[in-house]
């Protein structure tokens, strides 16, 4: 059986993940599309950082990388298709704030032993991701960034720094994540947390 962009970088330690991760990370059946629904108690930017970004944020918002809104209690959608051919898992993430649809969109693969996130409509932006599982949780952290040029790809300084952190919901029927973005001097400047379920569509 194929196994998942998660399950090849984690090896054994995908087995550490509590029942509701491993489902959610490991491979979806064949023919179907996972399906993710909740409430995000906040989702966007934050703080003085968030602020001062803005004008990038609004563009990034553009490129369905992230966006510039700000609020609380969000309701979120998040459709994952894997592609076994491929080796990737593509993401398209949707928050409905007042009068506004926001969209992230992403494409996940593995090299070199680590996640690569490749994010935005024509996935420019690069993201290395580095996975640890803590008490039955996942853990993410971001160990470089660069842009996709062709077939060329330019490292970029650590402008910003992403973690991530997934874990079951103690109500048994949720999941809770906690996604956080911080840049040097300003600090943190993009956030989205909160609870989602999530279960598998098979395709027509």
């Amino acid at each position: 059986m194929a196994e998942s962009v998660y399950q090849r970088v984690l090896g054994d330690d995908f087995a550490l993940l509590d029942l509701r991760l491993r489902r959610y990370f490991g491979m979806p059946p064949e023919g179907a599309v996972g399906v993710g629904r909740g409430v995000y108690d906040h989702a966007g930017a934050v703080g003085i950082g968030g602020r001062l970004l803005r004008p990038v944020l609004t563009w990034l918002a553009w490129q369905r990388i992230l966006f510039p809104e700000s609020g609380d209690e969000i309701a979120f959608t998040v459709v994952n298709r894997a592609d076994e051919r491929r080796g990737t898992l593509s993401a398209q993430r949707t928050f409905d704030f007042d009068g506004v649809r926001r969209v992230m969109e992403d494409t996940m693969s593995v090299r070199r032993g680590r996640l690569r996130d490749r994010l935005g409509r024509t996935r420019w932006l690069e993201v290395d991701l580095e996975l640890s599982v803590v008490d039955g949780g996942l853990h993410m952290v971001s160990r470089g960034l660069g842009i996709r040029l062709g077939l060329v790809r330019l490292p970029l300084p650590r402008v910003a720094r992403v973690t991530l952190d997934e874990r079951s919901d103690p109500d048994g029927v949720h999941q809770r994540v906690d996604v956080r973005l911080t840049a040097p001097l300003i600090g943190e400047f993009f956030r989205y947390s909160g609870i989602f379920s999530y279960d598998y569509r098979q395709l027509r």
